[in-house]
């Protein structure tokens, strides 16, 4: 309701204005340019004085609707002066008439001294609070002076000047080293506050310059080609639902026009100083010419900042990209990485909370913010497949866009590209980590074998040398029989040596491949008295990481078979076929007729080996019990394309 009322308020004196100013049909004269200021200014301040407090309650809306009406109150006054001077007998033209020179005075000068310190998404600091006393201080005093006096001198504009010039500072310090979330729209409200401040600097000249009056109103009716924009911006942030394009052609529109008829007006004035008198026609085509060749340029030039102006840097999602991808460097862990992405869309699109989240994690991977309203979520694909999710709010009050929405889409896919980098990385440690145990398990067992089967053999046979060298001279047959029997288990041992160096990677397995690897395998257990059954359809190469590693599953898997199974021996299946995702696959099958696997015992160091030379190339091992009796163990590995 109050910004209805603002809005309309402003136009209606606009209306008034332009009826009494019309009826009173009047003769061009130097104030009718101020009139087109007032005019100008109530239309647009009230406009955006409404836009702004129908999305956001705060004080600069109602400054800028106050604003409005003082200029209409100024605009209608001098109208209905100039009708009051060819109709005589109007009511109140003693009350009226005093406005067209205070009315606008209060909303005007507080555009550049109160209003650039109050545009802030924070606390106010020392310095604006100094900034905002000082700028309310000097409005009512120049209020109050112009009251009493109808001469600006330079004593009165001097103090306007520079606190408006101070107010412009502190707008270009926060939009070069400020919060990048309150930048957008800062460096155009510097400038706007700059050119306002500077326009008040004729009204203190002599009078002998007649020609530089006419730089205030016009230096003002430039400033609102941007200025509104750039505190609709500011003000508004994401609030500016349905309104990004009609501001931003509005703007690219009148700065444009404003920027062209500049340079048309310089460059005709200074080759009309150059040129004689009868070359004016000449001066004039060449502005024409300059204004032809630098409209496409400019325009160019103009759009790009007005579109940062009015989407920010949420609205080129390739620089938002970019600017991630030069924050990635400084990331030292996986964690610090997501991060700086969270903090990057954060920023990009001025978000209150951004949170990325894990397929099936219960806590988030990265935050940042804290969210207090309705989430907005986005499913985070990687590669065809989901791998998680990110959760963004808007700040209080507000809602995104559908730009902003679009931004935060794109932005999405790198997003889940961290994401799964991040869980590559954990994957990578965990298999690390997962390879380090079986190595350390594998050299525990190969320690166990020599400590306690090849050490204590060797030392038996040195006591047996012993006492073949104290039995040469007393009985030489009983020394050949120990002789005998120390060569026997001496064969044993390196006959188990042997054994222990092919379970590890026999030379066979690199040198004719996995088939016939397994077929010595399967006689070396046949010498033992284990029927190993072995059917290979393999050609004539397998991947060597794959072979390696199905070689060592089947030598656990047999192992724990002679071992625990009860079995008299078991058979070994080798097959590759090409699998339904287009690649191919070695899937190798041991099967017993034993007493059975028992699912709830802890797994020992075979087995786990088992599962981690699986998982070493992303493949899988399954182990089951068989009808009626038995266990089967399944091993299925991916194989490199060849």
């Amino acid at each position: 309701m109050p910004a209805a009322v603002l809005a309309v308020a402003a136009w209606l004196l606009v209306v008034l204005a332009l009826v009494t100013y019309v009826a009173a049909d009047p003769t061009l004269d130097a104030n009718q340019l101020f009139f087109l200021v007032d005019v100008v200014g109530a239309g647009v301040y009230g406009t955006v004085a409404g836009v702004v407090l129908a999305r956001r309650a705060h004080p600069v809306p109602v400054i800028l609707g106050l604003t409005a009406i003082g200029l209409g109150l100024a605009a209608f006054s001098y109208g209905y002066t100039q009708l009051a001077s060819v109709r005589s007998g109007l009511p109140w033209q003693g009350a009226i008439e005093p406005l067209q020179n205070t009315a606008w005075i209060p909303g005007t000068l507080a555009l550049f001294l109160v209003v650039p310190w109050l545009i802030r998404d924070g606390r106010l600091d020392a310095a604006a609070r100094a900034g905002l006393v000082a700028g309310t201080l000097t409005i009512v005093w120049f209020f109050v002076a112009r009251t009493f006096t109808d001469t600006a001198q330079i004593w009165l504009i001097a103090p306007v000047v520079t606190l408006g010039l101070a107010a412009a500072v502190d707008a270009g310090r926060r939009w070069r080293r400020g919060p990048v979330a309150e930048r957008v729209g800062l460096g155009w409200l510097c400038l706007g506050t700059t050119l306002m401040a500077l326009s008040f600097l004729p009204l203190a000249l002599p009078p002998t310059w007649p020609s530089l009056w006419m730089l205030t109103p016009l230096t003002q009716l430039v400033v609102q080609a941007f200025y509104p924009a750039a505190i609709l911006v500011s003000v508004l942030r994401q609030r500016m639902w349905g309104l990004d394009l009609p501001v931003s052609r509005a703007v690219l529109a009148g700065s444009l026009t404003v920027g062209l008829l500049g340079l048309y007006v310089v460059v005709a004035t200074a080759l009309a100083g150059l040129l004689p008198t009868a070359d004016s026609v000449l001066a004039q085509a060449v502005a024409a010419g300059a204004v032809a060749v630098a409209v496409q340029p400019f325009r160019l030039w103009l759009q790009r900042r007005v579109h940062d102006l009015v989407y920010g840097e949420g609205g080129d999602p390739a620089r938002v990209v970019r600017r991630l991808g030069a924050r990635f460097a400084e990331a030292e862990t996986p964690e610090d990485l997501l991060a700086e992405l969270a903090g990057g869309v954060a920023v990009a699109l001025r978000l209150e909370s951004v949170t990325v989240w894990r397929s099936g994690d219960a806590d988030p991977v990265a935050r940042r913010g804290e969210p207090t309203g309705d989430p907005t979520t986005v499913e985070l694909i990687h590669r065809g497949a989901p791998v998680g999710r990110l959760t963004v709010t808007a700040p209080p009050g507000e809602a995104l866009g559908a730009r902003s929405r679009k931004s935060l889409d794109e932005l999405a896919s790198v997003v889940a590209t961290g994401l799964a980098l991040v869980q590559a990385t954990r994957d990578l440690d965990a298999a690390r980590e997962r390879l380090s145990t079986v190595r350390l398990e594998e050299r525990r067992v190969i320690r166990r074998e020599l400590h306690d089967g090849l050490g204590p053999s060797l030392a038996g046979i040195r006591l047996g040398l012993q006492g073949v060298r104290n039995l040469l001279r007393t009985d030489s047959d009983a020394a050949v029989r120990l002789l005998e029997s120390l060569q026997v288990q001496l064969d044993h041992q390196v006959d188990g040596v042997r054994s222990l160096s092919r379970n590890l990677f026999p030379p066979i397995l690199d040198e004719l491949g996995l088939a016939a690897a397994l077929d010595e395998l399967a006689a070396q257990h046949a010498r033992g008295g284990f029927a190993l059954d072995v059917r290979a359809q393999l050609p004539a190469r397998v991947d060597v990481y794959a072979g390696a590693a199905a070689y060592g599953i089947v030598v656990e898997a047999v192992s724990n078979a002679r071992r625990h199974s009860g079995a008299d021996g078991c058979r070994v299946e080798a097959v590759c076929a090409a699998t339904e995702s287009g690649g191919r696959q070695l899937t190798v099958t041991i099967r017993d007729g034993g007493t059975g696997f028992d699912s709830g015992r802890d797994a020992g160091v075979g087995t786990r080996s088992m599962r981690e030379r699986a998982g070493e190339l992303g493949g899988t091992l399954v182990i089951d019990s068989l009808e009626p009796h038995g266990t089967r163990v399944t091993a299925r590995l991916p194989l490199a394309p060849s």
